[in-house]
This record gives C-alpha cells, structure tokens and sequence, in this order.
C-alpha cells in the first residue's frame, strides 16, 4: 500500500474510552447507557471491552445491537485492535471502548490503550460522597500522565438535579461534562460470583438498558465526542482447516464464554459450527472436532450430570483420538465430579480423573500464556473452583506481570482441557492445531 493510497484509506469516527479511578464506579453501566441512548437516536454505535471480559460485552452487545469485541494489546496484539476499531470506523457513527479496573491500572492499563490509539477518554466517578472534590479528583485523572487526553467526565449515583450541578460546576473548562446517573438500586444490573449474570439470563434486559438510557438522558451532553483517526491495518492470512471440518461447540447457560473473535476465526478457517446445548439435554451432534468453552457449569450440576447421551459421545469421541478443547467450565464438565457453592456434589462427565469444588475466593486469575506442542497461546484466568486432578500437565501456563496464577494443562490424546480460556487470534495456527488431529 502506498502512503497516499494509505492516507486516503484513513477512516474517522467520534470514540471514546470510558474508564474511572478504580472498579465499582459505574463504567458498565455509564457505557451502556450511552451505547442505548445513542442507537435510540438512530446512531450505529459499535462498543468494545479492554481486556479478556466476557461478561460486560454480553450486556453492551445488547446495548448497541452489535457484536462487542475485547481489545486488550497484550492478548490480542496492538495489530488486531488497531484492525477491529478501523472496522467500526468504518460502519459507526460512535465507537465507545469500555475500560479495565482503574484508568492507570494493570500493565497495560486502559491508559496505555488509550495512548497508543489515541482515544479520548470519559472517566465515571462516583459522586454519591463529594461534591466539590468531583472536580479536584477529574483534574488529577486528566493531569497524571503526559499525553492523555481525558475529554470529559460522567458522575455515577448522583443524590438529585442540585447535585449533579454541584459536581458539573466544580469540573474547569477544560473537561466537559458529558452527563450522569442516579443512585438507584432499580438501575443496577445484577452480579454473581464471576461478575455481572450474563445478558442471557436476564428476561428483562432490555427494560434495564432503555431505563438507563432514560436516566441518562437527563443530564445528558447531547453532542458526540471528538473524531478519531484510525489507518488501516493489513491483516494476516488464516489457515484453512480441512474441507467441510465440523466443530461442535457448547452454547447454553452453562457454556457461554464464547469471545466473538474465536468464532469469527473459526469461521474464517472454514469450519462448520454446530452448536448444542448440554443443559437441554442433546447430545453431541455429528463432528470432527468439540469445543466446550468456559461458563457457569457450578450453577447446572444436576441437568449436566443427568446427560448421560452426552457423556457417552464424548467418551467415545476422546477415545477415537479426535480434537477436544475444554476451557474452565468446560474442564470441570470434563471432571469425575464438581461440588458447588453450598456443598451439592454431582458427577460430571469423568473423561478427567479429578473432581473440583467452587471456593469462597478466586483461585485464579489474570493474564495467562502457555507454550503447547501446537505454539504459544495467550488467554487469560478467572476462577472460584479449585480441582485435583490426577493427570500429569503437559505444559503451565505463565502469567505476563509476574502474577501467581500459573494454569496446568492437561492432555489425554487429542483431548486438551485448562482453566485458561484462549484467545484464538493471538496464534490462529497454535488454535487451529488444537481442533483438528
């Protein structure tokens, strides 16, 4: 590509990256009250997740009526997020990026996401205790790091009207602000153990989005923020899996920890997905391949245990040496047996020797990297079951910041089961080697 055809190629869209000085201050629900707000309006709105969450793009796919992405430049590598945002620049007329934990936290934070694809930054900062002190706390956000451009702010749990204009006025000239939500319990979208529940639960999500919307509407900055460039990036070409290959992938309650970007891979590559649901009781559809991704198997013990056609196709499908791919909750199915929460203990699919019970604390979490015999994969961690298996690993993941979660993986023929849930685009071929013989 030549430097004009490149500067031609260059796409512009207003974007920002919504983030906050610490977790629990709003940025999930200010992000998808925005992305509602503004599609009401007729907006094509495109959001995105920063890091490997599955559950708060469940809710902003909702949100906006697009697929959300996770961008993170350590898991997915600062070409693929470069890529992605270039295609919603293309297609949006707002693209929202959903920030991590606190805006400087982590290694890379969301600061440095920001930085690197000059975005825009909204901080939320919860008002409910302050008034004047909004303003002191967004200045020292905008003024700690060289190059970050903090566009505006948004107060989260505002008391009243009065005290939204308090928090407004105490922001100086240079941080706009961009609106607010009350303190209302009604507003608030429901958690468990491993964060928010999953928009397929939800029956009434929706009616939550459209009243956040609502609420956000009225002390809203009706004007979209400022437009970003984004250049092209050449994308790698994916291997092609065998003609007509057949992946059958869990989807259900149970197993719905599905990124986005590893179907979209699979699908590349040529397979044929065949989705089935364990907890509805089918059985294993007719395949080449069985992907049993992460979820929330501790809350489904007795439908899973009671789906003995299933149990049976695996083992048979383990036995016959053709690819299976078990990741977290997908591991624990594969387990002899899995206790949950309140100490109910289920047989479970037994093609792992080990059981596993849920813990009140994380037992893992964070970035994870492992080398297999197929390449390195990067993924990430994130826990409450703590297992004893028998096996022996055939590789440990590492964590890149130096953190203690260190994953095993075990194999048993073609069979590969791990707590980590892998990033497929972070090595196509390493992913693509793992589903077929």
């Amino acid at each position: 590509m030549t430097a004009t055809h490149a500067a031609q190629a260059v796409r512009h869209c207003p974007a920002l990256l919504v983030s906050a000085p610490a977790s629990g201050q709003g940025k999930t629900s200010v992000t998808a009250a925005l992305a509602r707000w503004h599609s009401r309006q007729g907006r094509r709105v495109r959001v995105f997740k920063t890091g490997p969450d599955f559950l708060d793009p469940m809710v902003h796919e909702r949100a906006s009526g697009a697929p959300a992405y996770q961008l993170d430049l350590w898991m997915c590598g600062e070409d693929e997020v470069r890529a992605r945002l270039y295609e919603a620049a293309g297609e949006a007329d707002l693209i929202l990026v959903e920030g991590v934990m606190g805006l400087f936290d982590g290694k890379p934070s969301s600061a440095d996401l920001a930085l690197a694809l000059g975005l825009p930054v909204l901080a939320v900062i919860d008002g409910s205790a302050m008034a004047q002190t909004f303003g002191a706390l967004a200045v020292g956000l905008a003024r700690y790091r060289d190059g970050l451009q903090v566009h505006g702010v948004a107060a989260n749990r505002i008391g009243s009207a009065y005290h939204a204009q308090l928090l407004r006025e105490s922001l100086p000239a240079s941080l706009h602000w961009l609106g607010a939500l009350p303190r209302d319990p009604a507003l608030a979208l429901p958690e468990r153990h491993l964060g928010l529940v999953s928009a397929g639960e939800l029956g009434d999500l929706d009616a939550r989005l459209d009243a956040l919307a609502d609420a956000w509407a009225t002390h809203a900055e009706a004007t979209l923020p400022p437009p970003v460039a984004f250049a092209p990036v050449e994308s790698a070409a994916v291997p092609a899996l065998p003609s007509g290959w057949r992946v059958a992938v869990a989807r259900d309650a149970a197993f719905c920890f599905l990124y986005p970007a590893n179907l979209d891979l699979l699908h590349a590559a040529g397979a044929e997905l065949r989705y089935f649901s364990p907890l509805a009781g089918d059985s294993l559809p007719d395949c080449d391949a069985v992907w049993l991704p992460g979820g929330y198997p501790e809350l489904h013990l007795a439908a899973l245990s009671g789906n003995r056609a299933l149990r049976r196709d695996l083992h048979a499908h383990r036995d016959a040496s053709k690819p299976l791919l078990a990741e977290c909750g997908g591991l624990l199915y594969l387990l002899d047996a899995l206790t949950d929460k309140d100490g109910e203990r289920q047989a479970m699919a037994g093609l792992l020797a080990g059981s596993a019970a849920l813990q009140p604390r994380l037992a893992g979490l964070g970035m994870q990297s492992v080398s297999l015999p197929e390449g390195e994969l990067r993924g990430h961690t994130f826990h409450y079951a703590r297992a004893e298996i028998a096996a022996e690993p055939i590789a440990h993941a590492v964590n890149p910041n130096g953190g203690p979660s260190r994953e095993a993986v075990y194999r048993d023929r073609r069979m590969s089961a791990s707590f980590v849930h892998f990033y497929f685009p972070s090595n196509p071929t390493a992913a693509l080697r793992l589903l077929q013989p």
